[in-house]
């Protein structure tokens, strides 16, 4: 069963075009913090786009020269004070629901990160799977910063398998900024963009992406996701099946035939 993703949100941004969804929150007024109802949405989009064929790949987007600056502090930090801790636990497994849909829609997602990009902007960036930034994006997991652990939405598991624990550690103690220099450095970023060529270099990423099998670009993300917790018999095993499986799509015999015929393949996503 598939279907078609929908541009019409109501608390984040969102076009389609060719194949290529750009999402972007949509407050620049105060750098794009994240609201109740922006997590929710963004949640449901993302679960629903595992079943839609007409997205291959996705860019996260920054507005107005700053990528997040988070959870709202009035909308969302004022209430969770006030909250019982049943609801809080409710909160928070939503957010982490957000991470998760990301990493489980199937497609490949590129943060295109200028400016502020912290806190749970920081970790949108995190759970995407490509980075790129401006040299001016400062991101930070500043959750020390609230009085809370930095062990949030999943943080504690994917920041050091991108950057090193050590590292990882420096980050999420102390909350500090981490400068655009550094993340590239450290491999959080895949490279580093002038500010005016942010979105059309995210554009030539994701178009370089999407004319790749998208199907087995599927598999592919599925793989980095699930290897992480399996034994190395176990990953040999399990990309011994899903590359078995993409050896069935009409992608294989159309790149073997453009073998042949010493011409460049155009693949199908099938």
């Amino acid at each position: 069963m598939t279907q078609q993703m929908h541009e019409d949100v109501k608390h984040f941004r969102c076009e389609i075009k060719d194949g290529i969804a750009t999402v972007r929150l949509d407050r620049p007024d105060r750098k794009n913090p994240l609201t109740f109802e922006s997590y929710a949405e963004l949640r449901d989009w993302f679960r629903d786009l595992v079943y839609a064929d007409d997205v291959d790949v996705v860019i996260f987007g920054s507005n107005g020269g700053n990528f997040s600056s988070g959870g709202d502090v009035h909308d969302i930090i004022g209430p969770l004070t006030r909250m019982s801790m049943k609801d809080m636990l409710r909160f928070t497994r939503m957010t982490g629901d957000l991470v998760k849909a990301m990493i489980n829609c199937g497609k490949p997602i590129i943060a295109a990160v200028d400016g502020i990009c912290v806190g749970a902007g920081a970790i949108i960036a995190m759970a995407s799977d490509l980075r790129l930034a401006t040299p001016h994006a400062k991101t930070a997991f500043l959750f020390t910063r609230v009085g809370l652990a930095g062990c949030d939405m999943g943080a504690c598991a994917i920041l050091p398998r991108i950057i090193g624990q050590t590292r990882a550690a420096e980050l999420l103690y102390t909350g500090r900024s981490m400068t655009a220099q550094e993340g590239e450095r450290w491999g959080f970023f895949n490279r580093l963009v002038p500010e005016d060529a942010l979105e059309s270099d995210a554009l030539e990423l994701a178009r370089q992406i999407q004319a790749g099998p998208n199907f087995a670009h599927m598999m592919t993300k599925t793989m980095l996701a699930q290897e992480w917790s399996m034994s190395i018999e176990q990953a040999i095993e399990a990309e011994a099946q899903a590359q078995a499986i993409c050896m069935q799509t009409g992608d294989f015999e159309r790149a073997y035939a453009a073998f042949v015929a010493k011409q460049r393949p155009v693949f199908e996503g099938n």
